[in-house]
């Protein structure tokens, strides 16, 4: 078996466990909202947690064995099979329009990232490895400020913590191919302690924000979204850094400017669709309220015509019927009043 075979195999793998632990996620972001990052008390995030420490695992092994551009590219079967698992495993079916906007993103990236084609492996120097991370720590905060910001726009603020959680990954990527490449030219383990840290510190600031990213907001869309950015970027980095290019020249990349354009428009229909049906509950679901907390949904009673009985009301108390008008007159002297008829 080849080691590009390998790579795929364990990158296939590795889109599954992802998939599971986003399910679970999501799950946990939807019964326990008032946790939005941590919810350190559920043994089901504890789940989701090993099976996205699984998906790394087997991801970093897979970048052992092959090129940034193929591994990548294969990771953005999360979402495709992430959709009918929910259904399957948690009953959550998804709509026709996030069906289709998943399948765009997919194709959109997929086909993005496999007309790049890797140069020699190759490392960032000390210097560059400083500029990544301290420029992908401003960009995850500057989204999270974003996000914050937008807090009473539910999806939107769900997709901008799940492009701050894609950084996150896809920068975390970039360093893992950068100690793996180091690792087999023999470079001494106490020279990567640095990178190693970084990459603890990015992944673990993906699996949180990740967890907030899905308050409120579905699987779909924040998935959707961690799926293309993570790969996006560590294929931007790659391009710049690593020494990768686009095949086929000037078309190739006027082909990649499509797909990318293809994996937007996903990413777009994902994101409407969530937003279509936001603060339409289903039936006896919890409504919010300004004070109190939620309060259940009630339908509205169903009264049976052949069923109508006419209620009796209450008595009231007899009012005196007034007698006929009668006219009085009086006559007025400087001392008294007179009646003279009526």
């Amino acid at each position: 078996m080849s080691a590009l075979t390998v790579a795929v195999l364990l990158s296939l793998v590795s889109a599954v466990a992802y998939a599971g632990g986003a399910i679970l996620q999501e799950r946990v972001a939807v019964t326990t909202p008032e946790r939005r990052y941590a919810p350190l008390r559920r043994g089901m995030w504890w789940v989701a947690i090993a099976l996205n420490s699984l998906g790394a695992l087997l991801h970093v092994v897979a970048l052992a064995y092959g090129p940034l551009s193929v591994v990548q590219p294969l990771g953005a079967l999360t979402i495709v099979f992430a959709l009918p698992m929910a259904a399957v495993f948690v009953r959550r079916k998804a709509g026709a329009t996030a069906w289709r906007g998943a399948i765009m993103a997919t194709v959109g990236l997929a086909g993005l990232l496999s007309l790049t084609q890797a140069a020699d492996a190759q490392s960032l120097d000390n210097a560059e490895r400083v500029v990544v991370a301290l420029a992908t720590g401003g960009a995850v905060l500057a989204l999270m400020v974003l996000a914050h910001a937008v807090h009473r726009h539910p999806v939107v603020r769900s997709v901008l913590l799940a492009g701050a959680a894609g950084v996150a990954f896809g920068i975390a990527s970039v360093f893992t191919k950068t100690v793996a490449v180091d690792w087999s030219e023999n470079e001494p383990l106490t020279q990567q302690l640095p990178s190693l840290g970084v990459i603890a510190v990015l992944a673990g600031a993906g699996v949180l924000i990740s967890q907030a990213s899905y308050r409120g907001a579905g699987l779909a869309a924040p998935l959707s979204t961690v799926t293309v950015v993570n790969p996006v970027v560590a294929a931007a980095v790659g391009l710049t850094l690593f020494g990768e290019s686009f095949r086929y020249g000037t078309a190739g990349m006027a082909v990649a400017l499509g797909f990318g354009v293809v994996a937007a428009g996903g990413l777009i229909l994902l994101t409407t669709e969530r937003i279509a049906t936001e603060g339409q509950p289903a039936p006896g679901a919890s409504v919010p309220v300004a004070k109190g907390g939620p309060v259940p949904a009630e339908p509205e009673p169903v009264v049976d015509a052949g069923d109508v009985r006419a209620h009796e009301l209450p008595a009231v108390p007899a009012q005196p019927t007034p007698g006929p008008h009668r006219r009085v007159l009086f006559r007025h002297t400087r001392h008294h009043r007179e009646r003279i008829g009526s």
